[in-house]
């Protein structure tokens, strides 16, 4: 199975078993992976999950696959793809277990936050689109205004998601590469946690 996965048609929605042949596997998505960083060292740790990186710069996913052949994961890949429309449209429904977004772009300038994804109704309606019951959406960032977007824009959707606790030593987490920049020259990082719920 090649680690680069290019979806057979980009204008329908995706099947769990076109990701990973093995859809009884729990599918987890790392939205604008980076360097591959995360998603190898969570297949590592968890062989029994399959972990799709989206990332929309080539040579990110080039650095990613790499990885990912280098390392032999048969539970990781990577998709060239934009995150937003990723989850608005083409990743399977009720499929996704977690999907985590890490250190994403902050958008910084005031007239430019609309952009940021956690503002976005077509992208929070995706999540609830493509997140199973139950399933998890987390998130890190070292942009305080983008921790606070991502909370007002939760807090509006208490019936469809729960915050959860997200202590130091709840599970195994990788650091990203970009978090790790952040926490060399003393940035604080922000995280949250939330679940959907069943319906």
């Amino acid at each position: 199975m090649a680690p680069v996965f290019i979806p057979p048609d980009h204008f329908r929605e995706l099947r769990h078993d076109e990701i990973f042949p093995d859809s009884s596997r729990p599918l987890e998505i790392d939205l604008g992976c980076g360097d591959g960083t995360f998603i190898t060292g969570m297949a590592v740790q968890h062989p029994e999950r399959g972990f799709l990186g989206v990332e929309r710069m080539l040579g990110r996913v080039d650095k990613t696959a790499r990885k990912i052949q280098r390392m032999q994961l048969p539970n990781a890949r990577v998709m060239r793809l934009e995150s937003a429309y990723s989850v608005a449209w083409l990743l399977p429904k009720a499929s996704v277990s977690r999907l985590h977004l890490l250190c994403p772009d902050p958008w910084p300038k005031k007239k430019h936050a609309a952009r940021r994804l956690v503002n976005q109704a077509e992208f929070l309606d995706g999540l609830t689109r493509i997140l199973a019951p139950g399933g998890e959406f987390l998130l890190k960032t070292d942009d305080q205004p983008y921790f606070e977007d991502a909370l007002v824009s939760f807090d509006s959707r208490t019936h469809q998601f729960e915050r959860l606790d997200w202590t130091d030593d709840a599970f195994f987490y990788p650091t990203t590469d970009f978090e790790q920049s952040w926490l060399d020259i003393g940035r604080v990082i922000h995280r949250a946690r939330w679940r959907l719920i069943a319906g």
